[in-house]
């Protein structure tokens, strides 16, 4: 069994966001971007005092993490739900495809990922839950 290959957290919330519906990721992103935005543009204490100096430093990180968050993790949102939507489109034509060819050419030269995901598109079209790990015997 092979390693899996480290992700950073960026893959992850890719990974993440493309797994659920291509709305849930567009209002991702516009929830973090608000939020974001508001951290990101409150006011700066002028002249902190001796006893506020880590009060400060710690608002101040904050913010600067907000400032570029703001627009990092909006966008890493929008990559997923592209993603998901890409793959929903995947799935419907191979579905379209299946169903309009004739019944001995419906799976000729279709890879076994390609034949996981038409299988998986059949069951949730009849409402069941799917998980597609992509595993297969190689």
């Amino acid at each position: 069994m092979s390693r899996r290959k480290k992700s950073s957290p960026a893959d992850d919330l890719l990974a993440l966001v493309a797994m659920l519906p291509w709305w849930a990721g567009v209002l991702l992103a516009l929830l973090s971007y608000l939020l974001l935005h508001g951290v990101a543009s409150q006011p700066v204490i002028a002249a902190p005092q001796p006893a506020q100096i880590g009060a400060f430093a710690t608002q101040t990180l904050w913010r600067s993490f907000a400032a570029v968050g703001q627009y990092l993790i909006p966008f890493i949102c929008l990559l997923g739900a592209g993603t998901s939507a890409w793959r929903r489109h995947q799935r419907a034509s191979l579905v379209t495809n299946a169903t309009q060819s004739p019944a001995s050419e419906a799976l000729d030269g279709m890879s076994w990922r390609e034949f996981e995901m038409l299988v998986g598109e059949g069951f949730r079209r009849q409402g069941y839950k799917v998980v597609e790990t992509g595993g297969g015997v190689a």
